[in-house]
């Protein structure tokens, strides 16, 4: 952990309001909301008869991971090789490279990662021939043979095979692959996760079960065997959980939640079944202005990608927030019918925030500090901070 956070905050863990006094900005947990939503997650799974293994690109943190192993997640997905690396060394099990690992450098790192890890728990997708070739000479190195999974595209092909013949193809040469071993199917579809009109996501991620159902029933024909179909997202969970297209899940977000997911899930006049968990707090740290004060979160505290932050604690909540630069941000409390301006947060005040964009913040900060009520009862590591 920083030293700055060790000799500012951490005297503040125990201390009756000392969510109040911490050093800013500080990222907030609210322990009590994330642990509900790692657990509605879980049973939620559990009553689909999914397995589920969440994508830890959300908070990097091998605390909350093993808080989601223990609720019954069978593993984790991580992006990068770095975080993957994290959660190894952190001794959480069943870890899903979810991005091809293509660079000699990458590759030799993925192989030293299995060399540490129990056979099995490092799986790593694939999608283009080269690329298996080169893990399976790699792969020469283990006592056993290196998990891939073949990554489909899903239409929006960041990755993954385009098309079932590559799919299949890149199947049948890692099932004759004897350093390999063919795991499942990868079908991730980020670009349906934020779809805010439910009938247009229902109907895009139908599209892409019934698309998922058929390479693998062709698959089968061939003799290839997929126990693992994995994917979906926060936004999608409780549509490709249906009609067994899937064996897993990958939803990460539903952790923290944030301003788009919040919309995304709220079912017209219902609330999104998760709850806000993550927040940012900030300080007023000028009030001279007439139409705004400033605070001390700006584009280094907050993700720029998604809209702006939501005021959630200690100023009007229809106030407006508009980035002031890199370390400030500018707070334009509300106007009145009769032009009378709504109270605005006094100098030194704290303000927290909703963010935009929950997993690109949580990467601009060092730890977390995990709150119930007003009281901060812990600061955890962003373990996988800027591990690529």
């Amino acid at each position: 952990m920083p030293q700055a956070l060790q000799q500012v905050n951490t005297p503040l863990i125990g201390v009756p309001g000392g969510r109040h006094l911490l050093d800013t900005p500080a990222l907030l947990i609210d322990l009590p909301a994330m642990t509900r939503n790692i657990e509605r997650m879980a049973a939620f799974a559990r009553s689909r008869g999914v397995n589920l293994r969440p994508h830890v690109k959300t908070h990097k943190s091998v605390e909350i991971a093993r808080r989601q192993v223990a609720a019954g997640a069978i593993g984790v997905s991580c992006v990068t090789l770095g975080e993957a690396e994290v959660m190894v060394q952190g001794g959480i099990p069943g870890v899903l490279i979810t991005s091809p690992a293509v660079t000699p450098s990458k590759i030799a790192r993925l192989i030293r990662l299995a060399q540490q890890a129990r056979p099995g728990d490092v799986m790593v997708v694939v999608d283009n021939p080269q690329n298996l070739a080169d893990l399976a000479r790699a792969a020469s190195e283990l006592t056993h043979p290196l998990d891939v999974l073949v990554d489909y595209g899903a239409g929006y092909n960041r990755t993954g095979a385009a098309t079932q013949a590559k799919v299949l193809e890149l199947a049948a040469l890692a099932a004759a692959e004897p350093r390999l071993r063919l795991r499942g199917l990868q079908a991730y579809a980020g670009n349906l996760q934020h779809i805010v009109a439910r009938e247009e996501r229902s109907a895009a991620a139908a599209g892409l079960r019934e698309t998922v159902a058929g390479i693998v029933a062709a698959a089968r024909r061939q003799g290839l065997n997929f126990d693992i179909v994995t994917g979906a997202g926060t936004g999608t969970h409780d549509l490709d959980s249906q009609e067994n297209a899937f064996t897993e899940l990958q939803a990460g977000s539903y952790v923290f939640m944030d301003a788009e997911y919040s919309r995304v899930l709220a079912d017209g006049d219902q609330p999104s079944p998760f709850e806000t968990s993550l927040f940012v707090q900030t300080a007023v740290v000028s009030t001279n202005a007439a139409d705004w004060v400033t605070v001390d979160g700006g584009t280094k505290c907050f993700s720029t990608d998604s809209g702006v932050p939501l005021v959630a604690k200690g100023a009007d909540a229809a106030s407006r927030y508009a980035f002031f630069g890199d370390e400030h941000g500018k707070l334009m409390p509300p106007t009145g019918s009769q032009g009378s301006q709504a109270q605005r947060p006094a100098l030194g005040s704290r303000v927290e925030f909703v963010t935009p964009h929950c997993d690109p913040t949580v990467n601009l900060h060092d730890a977390y500090h995990v709150v119930e009520g007003g009281t901060l009862v812990a600061i955890w590591p962003v373990d996988a901070r800027g591990r690529r």
